[in-house]
């Protein structure tokens, strides 16, 4: 009988931090999500030893955690994170008041009341860290510096490791010594990382796989002009083409695999699921056997919908002699992982998943054919937005896979010996983001990234083939290309253009910068000036303004006039994501106010979007005694809008058309003028979440209009 065969597979990576010639390393990343995710994610499989998994390792992550693991490496972060509390000085406080926040707000921060607490007080100084300061005693410092990195601890530690937990359990009024043994269990939880996966591996129940050693965008490494293959007319660079360095960055993981490991991995994730035929020929030639990617690629490499049938099974790519399997992901199945059950209970995220597998592979099955399915995601970014970083919600989901008569959970290798491979004779260049490159090529930024690269490989070309080559030490001609190698990586593009935001968005562009500048100081040449200025554009941000003043809206669901909302508070959604790429908000404004008795808010829809029948709405509301009343819309084509609510029919009124407009009265919701309101809302299809505002936690919106609006 024809089964269900699920091919996990946990995308681990960090680019490299470290600047190679001063040995700094400038972001904490690589530390951070190994106290969380690396070591958290494959140890927890010890109770369902009937889970077998991928797990894709990038060396430039892994090379990280090995010298941290060793105490060879450090940060910023992780230094005014250990100094005692009493010896900062102004600027290490200011430092620490204005990075020490970088979490999830309602997963990490908010799960340590203390570590919370101290948020809102930077929050009240408007985040501004020399205003902050004045309300930060040294004992506020030193709890800050330990809930900050304790936050990162994954469950593992926090329910098993008697010492971190005692920790989380103390919650404040921490000391100098607890501030040293956070420091140990750090060190201590890295060196785990590497060994864990290396006994998993020797047992048989995950297999390792790699990528590219710095995760370039191979496809554009050998050819930046296959891009405008997938999008024509895009705004391109001057042409880049190192297909040698492509092919460098490849052999250089299967050695450092082999000599971690014991072994060279079999199969290769392309970074960000780029690929093209020239990089599988690449690929097959040194000796990789399988490699995978996303259904939209293999949608347009067969010019037809990539539906279970056709997704669910492995491919044989054939080319002048090489081969290599393939398996294609299901790309909804695995972004219901990474960005809607999140917003979901763990047991009913699990049904929710299986029940979708079951119905997609369901036509396969009938056919009498296994189903091979793809699910791949980053492995480390989604989890905290989850409760207790994701763990109940892969506890509760692999607990129904082991029970399973119908579903099994494979590695890719053991899945792919499930069924028979179909030939493919050649493959649609383009990555697991919209089958094409657009993330990292065509953006004013992305394009002078480029540029600047190919300068300096051109100079390093040059340099190698002058006489002058002679005169440079062998040891800094090589490190000059490593330099070229790391400034190849994708997560430099990732954040430059318009897609995403992140507060390191200028240290990503600095180190960048500093990775090409290294290339001309170690060959002796003075570095270009345009490297000296930031290749950063100033980045639209989230707005939020307080209302001006009374407003009196007709609820109609069209902007009647432009007067009517004038007054309003306006918060503006920022439509960029972060380290995980997700689809554009479904709305871009929510609009609010009052008349002094009721409550007004008004949701702007993005222009390719309206409240289709499929589409729920969901305000949540609470009033600052902690009662909270829920309002749900949705508009059915054949009875119009339907309105449920724990509200009465004569305190609320909505409307739809054009926008979404409310009036909800204020003696419902037990406020008083002056008083604030704390707002969650949520577009919903079919019942999961796909849409919300805020981005986690809570907005605050006043119902007074002279007083300010605070994001929280």
């Amino acid at each position: 009988m024809a089964t269900i065969n699920l091919c996990f597979l946990w995308h681990m990576h960090q680019p490299l931090y470290k600047d190679l010639v001063s040995g700094y390393y400038r972001l904490p990343w690589a530390r951070l999500h190994a106290l969380k995710d690396y070591y958290g994610m494959v140890s927890m499989l010890r109770n369902f030893p009937k889970v077998h998994q991928t797990f894709n390792l990038v060396p430039s992550l892994l090379i990280q955690i090995e010298e941290y693991a060793e105490g060879r490496a450090s940060d910023p972060f992780l230094q005014a994170a250990l100094k005692p509390a009493e010896s900062l000085d102004k600027a290490e406080k200011e430092f620490i008041l204005r990075y020490f926040f970088q979490a999830n707000e309602h997963r990490l921060i908010q799960r340590y009341p203390r570590y919370a607490e101290l948020f809102r007080i930077v929050q009240h100084a408007n985040n501004v860290p020399d205003l902050a300061a004045a309300s930060f005693d040294t004992q506020a410092f030193r709890d800050l510096q330990v809930l900050s990195q304790l936050a990162w601890f994954d469950e593992e530690y926090l329910q098993n490791d008697r010492q971190v937990r005692d920790l989380a359990q103390k919650g404040r009024h921490y000391t100098l010594g607890d501030q040293a043994q956070l420091g140990q269990k750090q060190l201590q939880a890295m060196s785990n990382v590497i060994r864990a996966y290396r006994e998993f591996a020797a047992s048989g129940q995950i297999e390792l796989s790699t990528s590219a050693f710095y995760h370039p965008i191979l496809p554009l490494i050998c050819d930046t002009n296959v891009a405008s293959v997938s999008h024509p007319y895009i705004p391109l660079p001057t042409h880049f083409s190192y297909p040698g360095d492509a092919e460098e960055q490849l052999r250089r993981s299967l050695n450092y695999f082999e000599s971690r490991f014991g072994a060279r991995p079999e199969g290769f994730w392309p970074s960000e699921g780029s690929v093209s035929d020239q990089t599988f020929e690449i690929a097959a030639r040194l000796g990789f056997r399988w490699s995978a990617s996303d259904d939209g690629v293999l949608a347009r490499t067969l010019d037809k919908k990539a539906t279970p049938t056709v997704t669910y099974q492995p491919y044989l790519w054939r080319q002048g002699g090489r081969e290599l399997a393939v398996i294609f992901r299901d790309h909804r199945l695995s972004d219901l992982i990474g960005f809607v059950y999140q917003r979901m209970d763990a047991m009913e995220a699990a049904n929710h998943f299986l029940k979708e597998v079951r119905k997609s592979c369901a036509p396969v099955l009938k056919a009498g054919h296994e189903a091979v399915v793809g699910i791949i995601l980053d492995g480390e970014n989604a989890w905290e937005w989850y409760f207790e970083n994701g763990r109940p919600f892969l506890s509760e989901l692999y607990t129904r896979i082991s029970e399973s008569n119908d579903i099994s959970a494979l590695t890719v290798s053991e899945g792919l010996r499930k069924r028979k491979a179909k030939e493919l004779k050649r493959i649609f260049p383009g990555s697991w983001i919209d089958a094409n490159f657009d993330i990292w090529i065509g953006a004013e930024e992305d394009n002078r990234a480029w540029d600047q690269l190919l300068r300096a490989r051109k100079f390093y070309g040059e340099m190698k083939q002058s006489p002058q080559a002679n005169d440079i030490p062998r040891d800094k001609l090589d490190l000059a290309f490593e330099e070229l190698l790391i400034a190849e990586g994708s997560d430099w593009c990732w954040w430059y253009g318009p897609e995403h935001s992140s507060a390191n968005r200028g240290e990503f562009d600095q180190l960048y910068r500093e990775h090409l500048c290294n290339v001309y100081r170690l060959l002796g040449r003075e570095i270009p000036i345009e490297l000296s200025e930031p290749l950063l554009r100033k980045a639209e941000t989230e707005v939020h303004e307080a209302p001006s003043g009374l407003i009196q809206p007709t609820i109609d669901g069209q902007v009647s006039s432009r007067q009517e909302w004038t007054d309003a508070g306006r918060y503006r959604v920022d439509q960029r994501s972060g380290a995980m790429h997700s689809q554009r908000s479904l709305f871009q404004e929510l609009h609010y106010g009052t008349d002094g008795q009721n409550l007004f808010l008004r949701v702007d829809f993005t222009a390719q979007n309206s409240l289709t029948p499929e589409l729920e709405l969901r305000f949540r509301l609470r009033n600052p005694a902690g009662d909270t009343f829920q309002i749900h819309l949705c508009q059915r084509e054949s009875n119009g809008l339907q309105i449920e609510s724990d509200l009465s029919s004569d305190s609320l009124a909505a409307a739809i058309q054009e926008i979404c407009e409310l009036r909800i009265s204020m003696g419902a919701l037990r406020i008083r003028r002056g008083d604030p309101v704390f707002l969650q809302f949520s577009v919903l299809r079919e019942g999961l979440p796909v849409a919300w505002l805020p981005a986690s936690g809570e907005l605050e919106v006043q119902a007074n209009p002279m007083m300010a609006a605070y994001a929280f």
